[in-house]
């Protein structure tokens, strides 16, 4: 009797199950640690930095995905138990968390990267002048001074300057580009940067947005109109259209999401 050879389907599916998963394939994340296989000391670091700021893994998140990745690549024969990538092994893997007004960001990255972004509600309250207590909301500034905090490694491209004037202009009513603010500085750190190969040496977000609030000659709280205008100046000029992940669209999205529930709250 012969032995019944695999179809081309079967073929194909026994081809796919040998390509280990890799970060590319469940995170938004490009370069070289899209291609890297999720292995299962990277997933132990995600659970040990998740638990410890928030007490436990999250379900459904990063932690939970690396690990059932890594899990299945282990089962395949396609990573080692003890296996960490490099990329991970070297450059780390991240879980930090920004604070403000009425809000926690914590955001979770693998070797600089963004993987996850939570924003966590907290009740802060402020007193007006005139001595009423009313919630607080979250300035286009304090947005933009989050995101020095939470993708301040990032270098300045030109969609993320395009998104930095757009706020400057928000904030202060006026399409002008003050001289020596956040927009000069954000475009002038862009050019820069596209004289650089790699990212050593580049002009990251921290180093324009720290401290924005005080580099800002007016401010105003965060609105829809604001983020989607600031998301839309964002997109436009990326070459992929996509909005970058813990950015300035993706932090003045959050703010708005803080600010309406403040008013609902009220």
């Amino acid at each position: 009797m012969s032995q019944e050879q695999p179809t081309k389907p079967q073929e194909a599916e026994a081809q796919q199950q040998q390509e280990p998963v890799k970060y590319g394939n469940v995170f938004a994340v490009s370069g070289e640690l899209a291609d890297k296989p999720i292995a299962p000391e990277d997933a132990a670091m995600m659970q040990a930095a998740e638990t410890t700021v928030f007490g436990q893994t999250q379900k459904g998140g990063p932690a939970a995905v690396m690990q059932a990745a890594a899990t299945r690549n282990e089962r395949a024969g396609l990573v080692g138990h003890g296996d960490v990538t490099d990329v991970a092994g070297q450059q780390g893997v991240t879980v930090n968390g920004a604070d403000l007004p009425g809000a926690r960001v914590i955001t979770e990255s693998v070797g600089g990267q963004v993987v996850g972004q939570y924003i966590q509600a907290k009740p802060v309250l402020q007193e007006a002048q005139t001595g009423e207590s009313r919630q607080a909301v979250i300035t286009i500034g304090e947005a933009l001074e989050a995101v020095s905090r939470t993708a301040g490694d990032e270098p300045v491209d030109h969609s993320v300057a395009a998104a930095i004037q757009a706020a400057e202009c928000r904030a202060t009513g006026s399409n002008l580009i003050v001289p020596g603010g956040l927009a000069a500085t954000a475009q002038s750190a862009a050019a820069y940067n596209d004289g650089l190969i790699g990212d050593d040496g580049k002009v990251k977000l921290a180093d324009i947005l720290t401290g924005a609030r005080a580099k800002l000659p007016a401010d105003k709280a965060a609105t829809r109109d604001d983020a989607e205008g600031i998301m839309a100046a964002e997109l436009r000029n990326d070459p992929n259209l996509t909005m970058h992940p813990g950015g300035v669209a993706a932090s003045m999205a959050a703010a708005v999401r803080i600010n309406e529930k403040a008013r609902i709250d009220q």
